[in-house]
């Protein structure tokens, strides 16, 4: 279904009072600051297996797009990257700033978590959004939130050789998932869509934080006990 013929697309138009060129740019815009701060984490996690500045910016471009291009596959539509080179050229900045800025970086151990969970929030809205403007029900879109918002990382770790964090550490996808479920909340309370915004990154941010503060985790599978025959 086009995007600007979706009732959830009329929906965003109506709440805030403006034309589909700026519906557009504030979804782009939620997509460039989540791909900028997804880049600087992985790079980062690349210069701590010290990688050279091309192995960096490799995974921080499978951070920044690899969600989101599982997302575009899976919904039958073109990568979003592949129309827009800005979105290659943004990791690219982020690769200069980690580089030129490396010492403050240094000193800020949690840096990559902070911007981690910047990207994590930023891509499950993109994800929300762009899966309801294709017509899909709220159901898969809030699957789709969680994919684009985790799948990057599990690339991540996979070309660095460690196992994905959403599958043994603090809470990662449940943080994704809980924030899909309040904006869809939210919706149905009609709620306005910035309104909305803000609510789900702000949830999807604390969930991150009072997990890894007080290192709550899901709990772990063990092993059957083996039984004697």
């Amino acid at each position: 279904m086009p995007l600007l013929t979706h009732p959830y697309s009329n929906q965003l138009r109506a709440m805030l009072h403006t034309d589909p060129q700026v519906i557009r740019t504030l979804q782009q815009v939620i997509e460039i600051l989540g791909i900028f701060a997804c880049a600087i984490s992985g790079i980062r996690h690349a210069a701590a297996k010290h990688f050279d500045w091309f192995g960096g910016y490799v995974c921080g471009i499978a951070v920044a797009i690899g969600g989101g291009t599982i997302r575009d596959v899976m919904l039958g539509v073109p990568p979003f990257w592949t129309t827009d080179v800005k979105y290659l050229s943004c990791t690219f900045y982020a690769l200069v700033l980690v580089i030129i800025s490396r010492r403050l970086m240094r000193k800020l151990d949690n840096a990559w978590f902070v911007f981690d969970t910047l990207g994590l929030a930023f891509f499950t809205i993109a994800g929300l959004q762009k899966t309801l403007a294709q017509g899909h029900p709220f159901w898969l879109a809030i699957i789709m939130g969680c994919i684009t918002g985790v799948a990057g990382g599990v690339i991540r770790d996979v070309l660095l050789n460690n196992v994905p964090v959403i599958f043994h550490k603090e809470i990662y996808a449940m943080a994704s998932l809980a924030g899909g479920l309040l904006y869809w909340g939210l919706y149905e309370l009609d709620v306005s869509i910035p309104l909305n915004v803000i609510a789900t990154f702000s949830l999807v941010c604390i969930i991150r934080f009072i997990a890894v503060r007080y290192h709550i985790t899901l709990p772990r599978l063990h092993e059957f006990p083996e039984t004697n025959s």
